[in-house]
């Protein structure tokens, strides 16, 4: 493991230990990937590090779209304030360096209502068909939906059924979902043991997230929609739709795992419901 192999490294190494404990494994990947070309682009111990070397980095990274730029400056920026905050560098050059907020895409990344129904009805395989229904009606995350284990899913009332996700920052959410996916799920489950995964691979391991990006690219295929898709786009349509549908701001927030309600407000945002066109003279 990645994170075991830093420890027993050099000062650098083992303070960007330090700063990864915690954080998931995939979070973890990301992350070392970022500083890792910080490194080799410096060419310095952490500590010597300067505003300059920084600065230049930034801009080594003009060719990058704008989103993948600012998340590499970030991971940079959080690891030199690590480094401070624990006595490993005398000064946190990170704080000095002011990221550009990039173009917001997320009105591109909503897929309409016509599209998500159309991704289901020709989806042929009862498991997949399920995995996309649960993207769409609970908006998880797509490693929320790899972890799901049997003993997660609770009936309830009318048919109904609710899944305990355990998420994004160590926050646990309770999700209510409908009957439709629940006979889905359940017709899936069979004799399934309690700590058995809810969507298996061939092997009986949990599905991997891959697996999950190639189904959804073979559905929106199928559906003839010509987008680079991803689960998230299903996380983003769950919230639009269900805000354009008058669901309380507050339960979007709470189901999706957001830290706080300016996270969940960019998806009003995304796809307003009036225009200035409508005062203007004709």
């Amino acid at each position: 493991d990645l994170y075991q192999r830093l420890l027993i490294a050099g000062p650098d190494d083992q303070a960007i230990a330090l700063w990864l404990h915690g954080k998931s494994r995939h979070s973890r990947r990301a992350y070392a990937s970022d500083i890792s070309r910080f490194r080799q682009f410096v060419n310095k111990p952490l500590p010597a590090a300067t505003l300059r070397d920084l600065q230049a980095f930034a801009d080594s990274l003009a060719g990058l779209a704008p989103a993948s730029r600012n998340r590499t400056l970030s991971a940079v920026k959080s690891l030199l304030t690590a480094c401070h905050k624990i006595g490993y560098a005398p000064f946190n050059v990170g704080a000095a360096l002011t990221l550009r907020r990039p173009k917001n895409t997320l009105a591109e990344r909503i897929l309409s209502r016509e599209s998500v129904i159309k991704l289901f009805a020709l989806e042929p395989d009862p498991r997949n068909q399920a995995i996309l229904r649960f993207l769409y009606e609970t908006g998880s995350r797509v490693s929320e939906l790899c972890s799901l284990r049997w003993r997660d899913i609770e009936p309830r009332e009318a048919g109904t059924a609710q899944a305990t996700i355990y998420g994004k920052g160590d926050r646990t959410r309770v999700i209510l979902f409908s009957r439709k996916l629940h006979r889905l799920l359940a017709d899936l489950g069979n004799d399934a043991g309690q700590n058995e995964p809810v969507f298996p691979s061939k092997s009986g391991k949990p599905l991997d997230q891959p697996a999950v990006y190639r189904i959804l690219r073979k559905a929106a295929l199928r559906a003839d929609i010509r987008k680079p898709v991803s689960p998230h786009w299903l996380r983003h349509a769950c919230a639009s739709h269900a805000l354009d549908a008058g669901a309380p701001i507050s339960l979007v927030k709470s189901q999706l795992g957001h830290a706080s309600l300016e996270t969940t407000s960019v998806y009003a945002h995304a796809r307003p419901e009036d225009g200035l066109f409508r005062y203007l003279g004709r």
